[in-house]
């Protein structure tokens, strides 16, 4: 940090550079809320037979008589390079299934060593991340430091070009997130000896942040086999396509980014052979996962991977071969005012006050989240409930409205995903109660890739995603989201960068507790967002499948103890 720069300039630095890098994830993120799959060209081994679910084996019905698991979700599988890894879930544990991160969070929102046993702060800008003795790769060689800082350094070369991972944040690293092309060391990311690396941040970071922004997405590659490969010929080689070398309990085996990921178990895996010796990701619509589980050919679904639809919610959990079970309300239907073209506070929030938010809830959600003001919800260990939500009133939205500068011959344009559509349903509802207010709004719906463009552009009034803050940290997304110009919001206040500037150093559950209530209070009062709503979403899985909970975190991380009885 220089010497004049306040804690507000380098927040202002941050948010500025966290917003461009945020911009390349952002509505692939988004896309893990819809129920469709994307089209796309096809990657790997491609098969037109496994668009139909009637092309794989099952669990209870492998041709060849051995355990099978087919894994329903609804997000296309991008990528399975984790040097081209982004924010998107399905990806990064599609991934992971090959090569483990440092550290995944748990079922009970508890960070997990993966590879790593230990990461800890030697003070708040200095990070020493432990490799597990007995982490081996699949070829019998040790898991090293060496394979840590390399994939590190090739994760910040310009010629692979991934914007995503955002570190820019470590000494020796550009604000763009690069090092010099040709680079053979990054300053702050440094063995310390065969299975310890040092991270060294420009500014300081809390333990929280650097582990659930980082170590839950670095996931070291063998140097010993790939250290040769040309950085610039990385990001497209054929290695990837069937790695042969990993570190976690499967290798891929065949890929078709829209229908399907294959895998057979790694029996070297170092933590103990898998139980199930084939494994598949299945890409599916959200329509298709009833029938899907009624015949046995999914075994299970993920509460934020696999979209199951509403409507299907009684018919699954009436299946005799189903288990299902709720996540925790973590996906907040969040509703964005750009603050630039809707400046009037009071207007803003007479639209909270006009809309019966327990209304939305009840009838077209069915009961199933619940309602909270601001960025957190029940399921975070931050969430205040002191902070009581704003509850439906008429009469004092008009109040409002009528103390603003509100002029009844404009229209407000509302931007929503066309994808989600529970919401385009809730959009209308709101638009009729925003109309008994007194206020005219047009609803525009779009697919989500127009719809985040029109996000970054500003060109917009009010726009709706469904958006799933890290219950752990998500300090990250709502630094941007509040960053003033250039974010989504437009909005910027002195209390809330206070707030944010601790935040960014805190550790202490109740502390950060504090803190965020400070910032969902601001919103109920200044309402550059609010929240819809926050959905606990279903996940199924056939009950003859034991040692698998579709839990939001933690999913996949005891793979290898999965099994079939009966």
């Amino acid at each position: 940090m220089c010497k004049h720069e306040t804690q507000e300039d380098i927040m202002k630095k941050y948010r500025k550079t966290a917003g461009k890098c945020l911009a390349a994830i952002l509505s692939a993120a988004m896309a893990l809320s819809l129920t469709a799959c994307a089209g796309g060209v096809k990657g790997g081994e491609s098969g037109s037979a496994a668009s139909s679910l009637g092309s794989s084996e099952s669990a209870l019905e492998g041709t060849t008589g051995e355990k099978i698991v087919n894994i329903g979700v609804t997000s296309t599988v991008n990528t399975l390079n984790p040097l081209l890894m982004d924010g998107v879930e399905v990806n990064k544990y599609a991934t992971g299934l090959m090569f483990l991160p440092l550290m995944e969070l748990n079922a009970d929102m508890e960070f997990e060593g993966m590879l790593a046993d230990s990461i800890t702060a030697e003070d708040e800008n200095h990070f020493l991340v432990h490799i597990d003795d007995k982490a081996m790769w699949s070829d019998g060689q040790p898991v090293t430091a060496d394979d840590v800082v390399y994939t590190a350094l090739r994760l910040c070369s310009p010629a692979i070009a991934n914007t995503a991972m955002m570190y820019y944040v470590f000494e020796g690293v550009g604000d763009d997130g690069f090092v010099e092309p040709g680079a053979d060391h990054i300053d702050g990311i440094t063995k310390v000896d065969d299975k310890t690396v040092r991270f060294a941040t420009k500014e300081p970071m809390s333990l929280i942040t650097f582990q659930n922004s980082y170590a839950r997405y670095l996931m070291p590659l063998p140097k010993h086999i790939i250290g040769d490969i040309p950085e610039d010929q990385l990001a497209s080689n054929q290695w990837f396509s069937h790695p042969d070398v990993v570190s976690g309990p499967y290798r891929m085996t065949s890929y078709d980014k829209d229908h399907y990921v294959s895998y057979e178990a790694n029996e070297a895996y170092w933590k103990g052979a898998p139980k199930i010796p084939k494994l598949n990701i299945r890409i599916v619509e959200g329509s298709q996962l009833y029938a899907g589980l009624q015949s046995g050919e999914i075994d299970i679904t993920h509460n934020t991977m696999s979209a199951i639809p509403l409507e299907d919610y009684e018919s699954i959990q009436a299946l005799d071969t189903v288990e299902t079970s709720f996540g925790d309300p973590i996906t907040n239907q969040s509703v964005f005012i750009n603050t630039k073209n809707v400046p009037d506070s009071k207007l803003r929030q007479a639209l909270l006050y006009a809309i019966d938010r327990n209304q939305i809830l009840e009838q077209l959600l069915k009961g199933n989240g619940e309602i909270v003001d601001g960025f957190l919800s029940s399921a975070g260990p931050y969430y205040d409930p002191s902070v009581i939500p704003v509850s439906y009133d008429l009469e004092k939205a008009k109040a409002l409205l009528a103390e603003s500068s509100w002029d009844p011959s404009r229209t407000l344009r509302f931007y929503v995903d066309s994808g989600d559509s529970t919401f385009v349903n809730a959009a209308s509802v709101i638009a009729a109660q925003w109309s008994a207010l007194g206020v005219r709004t047009e609803i525009r719906t779009m697919d989500i890739n127009t719809l985040m463009s029109t996000a970054g552009s500003g060109d917009f009034d009010i726009m709706a995603v469904q958006y799933t803050y890290p219950p752990v940290d998500p300090y990250v997304d709502i630094a941007w989201l509040l960053g003033g110009d250039g974010s989504w919001t437009g909005y910027e206040n002195d209390e809330v960068n206070e707030a944010l500037s601790k935040i960014a150093t805190l550790s202490d559950t109740e502390e950060l507790k504090k803190q965020y209530g400070i910032i969902d209070r601001r919103m109920q009062e200044d309402v550059p967002m609010f929240s819809a709503y926050v959905i606990r979403t279903m996940a199924a899985k056939n009950k003859r499948l034991t040692g698998a909970v579709p839990s939001v975190y933690g999913f996949l991380n005891h793979v290898q103890d999965w099994d079939i009885t009966g």
